[in-house]
């Protein structure tokens, strides 16, 4: 927005600044509650990182304030772009296992509940299937399902068909 009188941009009010640093503060605050595997795949500054990674030591709720202070002071020293857009990318990618994760389920349950039936549909969207093998599966859930006993028939079930929708 141009300020009439002298034609520059108008600074960013104080409350607009104030919100800015608080959502960079939140943004850190994201970067330390990530899990370390997750946080590696992040482009971040060594002293971004460093001080992300002393912020999960401490114990103390005011020294962590005090250091989600100093992230959100190094994040507005930086273009927090890239940051967002890898978290967007690892929030989408949880997003997606977990859909496919319910899927695996759902395709466990109906195998077991409707048996060869369910399979002949299974092997018509994947016809790479071993048949022989997901037969015995299904027919040993559903015998530890009818004997209340657990054999880990419906686990492997669940995981045959988690690698094939992986594929």
């Amino acid at each position: 927005m141009l300020d009439p009188v002298n034609e520059q941009p108008e600074k960013p009010s104080k409350t607009r600044r104030k919100k800015d640093m608080i959502a960079l503060q939140k943004l850190g605050e994201t970067l330390v509650n990530l899990p370390k595997s997750q946080l590696a795949k992040i482009p971040v500054p060594d002293e971004l990182l460093e001080a992300v990674t002393v912020a999960r030591s401490l114990k103390d709720h005011e020294a962590k304030r005090r250091q989600f202070q100093y992230i959100g002071k190094i994040m507005r020293e930086i273009d927090p772009e890239p940051i967002k857009a890898a978290l967007r990318k690892i929030e989408s990618n949880s997003e997606a296992n977990t859909v496919q994760f319910h899927q695996a389920e759902q395709w466990r349950e109906k195998l077991i509940a409707n048996g060869d039936d369910a399979l002949q549909e299974l092997l018509g969207i994947y016809p790479q299937l071993d048949r022989q093998s997901m037969r015995q599966l299904i027919r040993k859930a559903q015998y530890d399902r009818a004997h209340t006993k657990n054999s880990g028939a419906a686990t492997m079930l669940f995981r045959c068909v988690r690698e094939l929708l992986d594929n």
